[in-house]
């Protein structure tokens, strides 16, 4: 982003200089008179839009004086010489008034993003880097880099069942979706200090985010829901159980490898109002799935904003297929980070919705 910035200024000084230049040549040989003065006029507004008040100031008055400088070299009449200074030195005021009020709402911009990253990290605070016996890190990228509140998100809490997690996804943006992830965030912690298993703890949720659906759209709609993914690791640190209600599933990241930990049974996503009426699966399966951490391992888990990544051809970011593989990490912060730059390479920097990371290990271990 800072370097950006820094190239569009650098091209706006290089632009506004040509077309001053352009301007003086023009009018200094063109055959007609007044055939460079757009041209003059137009550099300080080049500057006043894009550069900063003092910039615009200076291309202002060079262009005013290069018109004057001009039309005396010329011999032009009196009456020419002002109107072309009349014009420059108009536009050039425009040039500075825009420049003010670019500045203000600039001003408020920075106070607008500055609002909505409180207002993010309130509702979404980074979790410790140490819970219970798990070395945690946690990433988060808006789509849109002026954009940095979203309806993805995550939490770790250290409970008396042993660590869980939740990472999801609620549908929709804007400020509706930022009310149900602070629901989302705000029934698990409260229920997973109590829900004696993720099985209940899912209920209880999907309970919670049903009746603010309801308060919010005057009735329950299976068209406003949650996707997550629940976990909770042992007291140990050596097992992981898992509740996928809808989410993209999370990976096991372990000597080189990354395993897709897909879920046993499909549910539906939290906050439908629905998973009584419609059970997710009728073979019998386990709704809570379990799996090892050994050590060394990584548990990862991720919103769609990774697995729906696309290239230029349009095909989606795979973790098992990508460069990754064979890589190991030294911890879950430089997992995070490999992940995120790696996303960033596979879309060129067009990344298309939102992406949160949560990658867990057991503290202290050998990778």
């Amino acid at each position: 982003m800072e370097r950006f910035r820094h190239t569009r200024v650098k091209s706006s000084w290089v632009l506004a200089a040509i077309v001053l230049i352009a301007g003086a040549l023009l009018t200094a040989f063109a055959p007609q008179p007044y055939i460079g003065l757009p041209l003059l006029a137009a550099s300080p507004l080049i500057a006043g839009a894009m550069l900063s008040f003092r910039v615009a100031l200076g291309f202002a008055c060079a262009a005013a004086a290069v018109s004057a400088g001009l039309d005396l070299y010329r011999g032009r009449p009196a009456t020419a010489l002002f109107v072309d200074l009349a014009v420059v030195a108009l536009i050039g005021a425009l040039a500075l008034v825009v420049d003010v009020l670019m500045e203000c709402q600039g001003r408020d911009l920075a106070q607008a993003r500055g609002i909505a990253e409180a207002v993010q990290l309130a509702v979404l605070p980074q979790p410790d880097t140490r819970v219970g016996p798990l070395a945690v890190a946690s990433g988060y990228t808006a789509a849109q880099a002026e954009a940095r509140i979203g309806g993805d998100l995550f939490a770790v809490q250290d409970t008396p069942f042993g660590v869980r997690m939740i990472i999801g996804d609620v549908r929709g943006k804007g400020l509706q979706a930022v009310a149900s992830v602070s629901v989302a965030i705000g029934a698990f912690r409260q229920e997973a200090e109590y829900a004696p298993d993720l099985a209940a703890l899912a209920v209880r949720m999907d309970d919670a985010l049903s009746r603010h659906a309801g308060r919010s759209l005057a009735g329950v709609s299976s068209e406003d829901f949650t996707t997550a993914v629940l976990a909770e690791v042992s007291a140990g640190g050596d097992v992981v159980r898992l509740v996928n209600r809808g989410h993209p599933a999370p990976y096991l990241v372990h000597n080189g490898q990354l395993i897709r930990l897909d879920p046993g049974a499909p549910q539906l996503p939290l906050g439908t109002g629905l998973a009584e009426v419609m059970p997710p699966s009728g073979t019998g399966a386990p709704l809570t799935d379990v799996v090892s951490l050994p050590t060394g391992a990584l548990l990862l888990m991720v919103t769609d904003g990774v697995t729906e990544a696309r290239n230029r051809e349009g095909v989606f970011y795979d973790p098992c297929m990508s460069r990754l593989v064979g890589l190991r990490f030294e911890n879950p912060e430089s997992l995070v980070r490999a992940l995120i730059a790696d996303v960033h390479r596979w879309t060129n920097g067009g990344q298309q919705d939102d992406m949160a990371i949560l990658a867990v290990t057991r503290a202290g271990a050998v990778r």
